[in-house]
């Protein structure tokens, strides 16, 4: 199953994609695809509905703005350089462990929206990056295990900003939480309709300029290890959202950096998971 979210920023409706590829509307499930949804059997539910009610759902005009594919989740965590080649380019070695950060779920955007520049941002950067959305609580799971806890898996953009995350203090948050610097979607899909998230072909360009062009098969730490390996310092909760790391071919890795600038369109995909595409644009103090 494909859930997808539609409408006005933070006022979005529930939407599920069916396998002819039209978009319907779900609203009168009656249930947003947030924490309670997932820790309730939503997905069990929801399909069950829809195979009943499909019929009946109105078609969501393609011309409908597209949200976050999951609302706002407890929290958004991060796996630093979990690609080989990505390590490689930014001149470090491969971690021995997860490099984990968070990300501020305030920073969640849909796929399509403008990438908002920070006041004062001259480092800017792009990040393809798999998703992982948890399915029920994990806590202290192990990995042959961990699959049992994802709901589904997602495109997210992981935006950093270079100059506040590395030279303000090395606190990797302040460069990777700003408004609209976590575009997720358009769609999650479901587990099982992803038969080996570790063979995923990701992709990322910059005005048509091809940067980004790998497979999840270059992480160092696979999916089944990041869940289990989160879940052994925090509880991860229902709708939570894991992003996996990004492979080579970011801005700060080219000879001189390369960095995003007003205007710039941005566009990426993983199989299966759909593109997105973001036109950069100065902040504006509102």
């Amino acid at each position: 199953m494909k859930l997808l979210r539609f409408g006005e920023f933070e006022k979005e409706k529930p939407g599920v994609e069916l396998t002819d590829g039209k978009r319907i509307d779900v609203s009168t499930f009656g249930e947003d695809f947030n924490e309670a949804f997932f820790a309730n059997d939503g997905l069990t539910r929801l399909a069950k509905w829809v195979e009943q009610e499909k019929g009946n759902c109105p078609e969501i005009s393609s011309t409908v703005r597209i949200g976050s594919c999951v609302a706002r989740p407890s929290k958004i965590v991060c796996i630093g350089l979990n690609y080989a080649k990505h390590a490689a380019e930014a001149g470090m070695e491969a971690p021995s462990e997860p490099v984990v950060f968070f990300k501020s779920t305030t920073a969640l955007c849909g796929p399509f929206d403008n990438l908002i520049l920070p006041r004062n941002s001259v480092k800017t950067d792009w990040e393809v990056e798999l998703a992982i959305v948890i399915g029920k609580k994990a806590s202290y799971v192990n990995e042959d295990e961990a699959l049992d806890y994802v709901a589904g898996y997602a495109l997210h953009n992981d935006y950093s900003e270079r100059e506040f995350q590395l030279e303000r203090g090395g606190q990797w948050v302040k460069g990777k939480s700003n408004d609209t610097f976590a575009p997720l979607g358009p769609i999650m899909v479901t587990k099982d309709e992803i038969m080996d998230p570790q063979n995923l072909n990701m992709w990322l360009s910059v005005n048509g300029e091809m940067l980004q062009n790998s497979n999840t098969n270059d992480m160092i730490f696979s999916v089944r290890h990041v869940v289990s390996y989160l879940s052994q310092f925090m509880t991860l909760l229902p709708g939570d959202v894991i992003s996996t790391g990004t492979p080579f071919g970011v801005g700060l890795g080219f000879k001189p950096p390369r960095f995003l600038k007003a205007n710039d369109v941005v566009e990426l995909g993983i199989d299966q998971l759909g593109t997105q595409r973001q036109i950069v644009v100065d902040f504006i103090k509102q």
